[in-house]
Parts: C-alpha cells; sequence; structure tokens
C-alpha cells in the first residue's frame, strides 16, 4: 500500500493517521495533546508522512540539542 498523497484520498489519509495514532478526534487514551494535529497537513494533502515526521524529527532535535544540531543530520543526547 502506497501512503503517498497522490495515491491517496482525503479520508483514505485520515484512516492513516488514526490506525497510527489511535483515535484522530484527540480522545485516545495515553496520546500526546497535539499528535493527531501534527499529521493535519499529510491529511490536507499539503505534506508527504515522510516531511511530517522528518519536520517533527527536527524540531525536537533542535529543542533537545538547540539551534544547528537538526541541521547536522542527526539528534545527539545530552548528558
Amino acid at each position: 500500500m502506497s501512503y503517498l498523497i497522490k495515491d491517496t484520498t482525503k479520508e483514505e489519509r485520515e484512516r492513516i493517521v488514526e490506525e497510527a495514532i489511535g483515535n484522530i478526534e484527540g480522545a485516545c487514551d495515553g496520546c500526546a495533546p497535539g499528535l493527531a494535529e501534527m499529521y493535519q497537513d499529510y491529511i490536507d494533502g499539503k505534506m508527504e508522512l515522510s516531511e511530517v515526521n522528518m519536520a517533527f524529527t527536527a524540531r525536537y532535535c533542535k529543542a533537545m540539542n538547540g539551534p544547528g544540531d537538526a541541521e547536522s543530520g542527526g539528534c545527539r543526547v545530552m548528558g
């Protein structure tokens, strides 16, 4: 099965995200707040799923390690 925007409908992308993270309405047990919203650009056909995940990883790395680390190709563990 292809997850690419060109190969899926909006409804199929909603289902893909829902199956991956649980209830897309945000009422799932144990879901981090905002997790479903993170994938809205994929659902709306604006960004591929891989692009959403890369953008999240870059933001996470930058938050964890400071400016510049996300661009260096990976996260480093502080400590």
